[in-house]
């Protein structure tokens, strides 16, 4: 992977910008994830992805992490910060509240990736992607 120089200021960005990045590094986990799972068929990856990059499925997985008390305080306010962004969208397929934690959930994940909490990130993805199908 290329290496940036560390000069954005992942606590300052705003939570969109954070969401925004963090919708494509989870992508990326996911597309490995189906890859390694021995899945190869185009149609078949498209079909299966949806399951986790959907704003339903990631609303699931933020509601796991905070029931479950995964997140510290500083991730709790990512969360909420993310939550409460206002996108100026209209979600399609999705409630508005479906559509806000889903953000929050990438907001996280773009959180965690630029502050460079690489174990931490890896942590809460291998929880997230457990969850599918339980």
């Amino acid at each position: 992977m290329l290496h940036f120089e560390n000069t954005i200021d992942a606590k300052q960005l705003n939570s969109l910008a954070l969401a925004y990045i963090g919708d494509s590094i989870f992508e990326v986990y996911v597309r490995r994830y189906l890859l390694e799972s021995g899945k190869v068929r185009p149609n078949q990856l498209h079909k299966e992805s949806t399951k986790y990059v959907s704003a339903k499925a990631q609303c699931q997985f933020i509601h796991h992490f905070l029931d479950s008390k995964l997140l510290s305080e500083e991730e709790e306010a990512v969360v909420r910060r993310g939550r409460n962004a206002k996108s100026g969208t209209v979600p399609k397929n999705t409630d508005v509240q479906t559509y806000r934690y889903g953000t929050a959930f990438e907001a996280l994940i773009g959180y965690l990736y630029l502050m460079n909490r690489e174990e931490r990130l890896d942590e809460l993805i291998t929880v997230a992607l457990s969850q599918v199908g339980e």
